[in-house]
């Protein structure tokens, strides 16, 4: 082969070794880290340059100088988009960019179970969001802005219907709460507002007695019982007495035993004090424990202790003295239990 016809070959196959190389480096797998799949999140009013910085101290691309000249191209470092992103072991440096470029954010699946306090909520959302923990309590602490929604401080808990939110991180404050209020709309339809209005309660209402029987059992079988327990008791004037509202009023949930001395703790909560329901919940209770107390069934029951065993049921009573009968079996059960329990605990002599 003559020298010229050699040379062209060797730059030729030089060409595509280059070409191979570089859509090698463009589109093939180009992650640097080993879990299946790496959140990256990018703050709003990152910078082009904060972006870079980010993917080369957490490691998630092998070449990140071949990415910053493919988003280049692509004019990704003119237009970031804020937000979470999900990167996919494997993913090339294109598809990441593409990613990137378009904001297909993977959105953040909130889970809300039984949340007590504002608090508790708002450090919930801090943690699983852009904004601040202190801005979301800010909003549930100030009536000017809950107003808007029916509500007010005490009452704004009862826009958490627990459920899996499916949201972007780096939503706002205002509207992360708006998505909660359109699921509380949404779950409270017409026919959970006629059951709530043929108990002579509100929503809110029905959401604030909801609060504390989910407090009071973890039985469903029970649930709608005990909610004719409180009814019953509203509807006679008695005052409710649950210990659930003692707990909160002091903010201990440590308590296991409320004692004379507790139920005497003035607060707007405490139900052995005050008469009729509390001025809000006392935690965000299960769509099941809501709808037991929509479907209570109809008793004369005016009491209600736990059964002398470990199921967590209780016994009904209609009279005190039945009562006060059921609640003497139950505390020389656990007599006799905790005697039993601390004497198979203790060391041998």
């Amino acid at each position: 082969m003559a020298p010229l016809k050699r040379t062209a070959l060797i730059i030729f196959l030089l060409i595509i070794a280059a070409g191979a190389f570089t859509a090698w480096r463009v589109f093939g797998s180009n992650t640097d880290f080993s879990e299946d799949k790496k959140a990256f999140y990018i703050k709003t009013g990152s910078s082009f340059t904060d972006v870079m910085a980010a993917l080369e101290e957490q490691k998630i691309l092998k070449n990140p100088g071949t990415f910053k000249l493919i988003a280049q191209q692509l004019k990704y470092d003119k237009n970031v988009r804020p937000g979470k992103y999900v990167i996919t072991k494997g993913s090339s440096i294109y598809n990441i960019a593409k990613i990137l470029k378009a904001g297909r954010q993977t959105p953040v699946n909130l889970v809300l179970i039984k949340i007590r306090t504002k608090e508790d909520l708002a450090q919930r959302i801090g943690n699983n969001f852009e904004c601040d923990s202190a801005v979301f309590i800010a909003l549930l602490n100030n009536n000017d802005s809950l107003l808007n929604f029916g509500l007010d401080t005490n009452t704004a808990i009862t826009a958490i219907i627990p459920n899996t939110y499916n949201i972007l991180w780096n939503t706002s404050v205002a509207k992360i709460f708006k998505r909660f209020y359109t699921a509380h709309d949404i779950f409270w339809n017409n026919e959970r507002k006629q059951k709530a209005a043929a108990l002579n309660l509100s929503t809110q209402q029905v959401y604030t007695l909801a609060s504390i029987v989910e407090e009071e059992s973890n039985k469903d079988e029970d649930k709608g019982k005990i909610a004719s327990v409180y009814l019953n008791r509203i509807r006679t004037g008695m005052r409710l007495s649950a210990d659930p509202t003692v707990i909160f009023a002091l903010r201990d949930f440590t308590i296991r035993r409320v004692y004379k001395k507790y139920t005497e703790f003035v607060s707007p909560y405490n139900t052995y004090l005050n008469s009729g329901l509390p001025p809000g919940p006392i935690c965000t209770p299960s769509i099941k424990t809501i709808d037991a107390v929509l479907n209570a069934p109809s008793t004369n029951y005016l009491y209600f202790v736990a059964q002398p065993n470990l199921t967590g049921f209780s016994n009904f009573a209609t009279t005190y003295e039945e009562h006060m009968a059921y609640a003497k079996q139950y505390q020389q059960w656990l007599n006799e239990y905790l005697k039993a329990k601390k004497a198979a605990v203790a060391p041998a002599p």
